[in-house]
């Protein structure tokens, strides 16, 4: 879905000033890394940058280099020269950020999303690509824009995030080319996998513990899904990037095909994650029934009704996807 190259962007990066770099609500390692990256590149190519998510830098991320640029967008919108939307499917899942830009001459949309439909002056969607900074890496290496070792970390936590520690099916030869090309430029890798995936607060297993309580199978155990309510969530303290990753336990039961979470919300709806074991069984398409999108192996909605309610309606739509392909 490609609309234009790096050169066009490139060029927009140089002769522009103020720059405002946004990602989605309920932000992930790629969005957080790949904001953070291009931040840092900007910057160095003396540009004034604005890094802003709706929720702010997770606590989980809060290791990486120059977490502290991006915050919280302002309460009073703010005038940028270019708005760049990074790892944001839709525009409207920038939430608060994108109502902090007041005014942009220029809307850039980087992606990888298969559901994204282009919006802005300027898309680079590529659902090629295992993870969205895997583009930005493009970005900055074909343009020659500044790169160091900060800007690399962020990039290795955010492809490696995206990509199950280099482990889903879109991660290719070149993705781990790019690895080595981040890894050269000095990163201790073992100190940074073991802030990304062994420093767990202990409530993030106390969740779990609740989740595998709740584990349903069905379709013949091929389907497997867990539920959080609100009122367990409040018991335990959890935070929302606490669930980041838990669907994954799913995933892995032999035999299991599709993997759902359902996530009661404060605002009458349910989050809704899912996670395909095979390419016949396409979430994405099925979470666009329900308003959501995502990936072919990896998607989510969020879905207004009960718990009960949510669960019972996808669940139900995944059965007979999974009927018809049998």
């Amino acid at each position: 879905m490609t609309r234009f190259n790096f050169e066009e962007i490139g060029q927009i990066l140089r002769d522009h000033q103020r720059f405002a770099v946004l990602g989605h609500v309920r932000p992930d390692g790629d969005a957080l890394g790949s904001q953070l990256a291009l931040a840092l590149s900007l910057q160095q190519l003396g540009k004034e940058v604005r890094v802003w998510n709706e929720d702010g830098m997770l606590e989980k991320y809060s290791f990486l280099p120059r977490a502290e640029l991006l915050t919280k967008p302002p309460s009073s919108p703010e005038n940028v020269d270019v708005a760049i939307a990074l790892d944001t499917a839709i525009q409207n899942r920038l939430g608060t950020a994108l109502a902090a830009v007041r005014s942009a001459k220029i809307w850039i949309n980087i992606d990888h999303h298969l559901s994204n439909p282009g919006y802005g002056n300027i898309a680079y969607v590529d659902p090629s690509a295992p993870a969205t900074a895997e583009i930005v890496f493009g970005l900055i290496k074909s343009q020659g824009l500044p790169f160091n070792r900060d800007i690399a970390e962020n990039l290795y936590a955010a492809i490696s995030t995206d990509t199950g520690s280099f482990q889903y099916p879109k991660t290719s030869a070149h993705t781990l080319e790019i690895a080595a090309e981040l890894i050269r430029a000095g990163l201790d890798v073992g100190r940074l996998n073991q802030q990304l995936y062994e420093n767990y607060p202990r409530r993030r297993l106390e969740l779990l513990r609740e989740l595998l309580r709740t584990m349903r199978f069905r379709q013949g155990d091929s389907v497997a899904s867990f539920s959080l309510s609100l009122k367990t969530a409040a018991e335990l303290g959890v935070l929302p990037e606490d669930n980041e990753g838990l669907i994954d336990h799913l995933r892995a039961i032999r035999g299991v095909i599709v993997a759902a979470f359902f996530e009661e919300l404060t605002d009458g709806k349910v989050r809704v994650s899912m996670r395909s074991k095979s390419n016949f069984v396409d979430v994405c398409a099925i979470c666009q029934k329900f308003g959501g999108g995502g990936h072919t192996l990896a998607a989510g909605a969020r879905v207004r009704g009960t718990l009960a309610e949510v669960e019972e309606k996808v669940l139900e739509e995944i059965g007979e996807v999974l009927e018809s392909h049998s």
